[in-house]
């Protein structure tokens, strides 16, 4: 009986194997291109190894929305509100980040400001704790600044509140924090 037994679970282990290494295949197979471990950065836009040239698809990523053309120049924040996105800005006029924002009910006019104060965290006008907070401007004594939900929430705006608080998602309000020194500029366009 010993060997009948042994054969059993040589016979189970290879079916168990066999399961696991099809399903990090499926697995491998759906995760997103820049997560796949053969994804470099700047390598045929993320394909998976399958789709190669010569291969079949290609994968299609939309392009970035390009930095508005009437923001000035040099290193700056650009935010367009009617797009409710933000550019990070390089001195080489090259945006190194975009993202999509949620505004607060109060927004900043059109123009040219500066980073005013900055704070690691706080609570938000909202009572939601918050960070990466980068301030540049303020309208009738509703300061208006960048800012993310700890907690990763964004904002539902309650329109009979005066907020100044433009929402990000952490990652976005960990990038904005590295680049929106004191001083830097914020370009406000339509």
């Amino acid at each position: 009986m010993p060997a009948r037994s042994s054969t059993i679970v040589t016979a189970l282990t290879a079916a168990a194997l066999v399961a696991v290494g099809f399903l990090g295949y499926q697995a491998s197979a759906s995760a997103p291109a820049d997560l796949h471990p053969h994804h470099k950065s700047g390598d045929s836009a993320g394909k998976h190894p399958a789709q190669q040239p010569g291969g079949a698809k290609k994968e299609h990523r939309p392009a970035a929305p390009k930095v508005p053309e009437a923001s000035g120049a040099g290193k700056r924040i650009v935010y367009a509100l009617g797009a409710k996105r933000v550019w990070l800005v390089g001195e080489d006029e090259t945006a190194t980040r975009t993202f999509a924002v949620a505004p607060s009910t109060v927004s900043p006019p059109m123009g040219t400001y500066a980073v005013a104060s900055r704070s690691v965290s706080v609570t938000g006008s909202d009572g939601i704790a918050i960070e990466h907070v980068v301030r540049f401007a303020s309208v009738d004594g509703v300061v208006i600044g960048f800012s993310a939900a700890v907690d990763g929430s964004s904002p539902n705006p309650d329109a009979s509140q005066r907020t100044g608080g433009i929402r990000e998602s952490r990652a976005d309000g960990a990038a904005m924090w590295d680049f929106a020194v004191n001083g830097t500029k914020v370009v406000v366009v339509a």
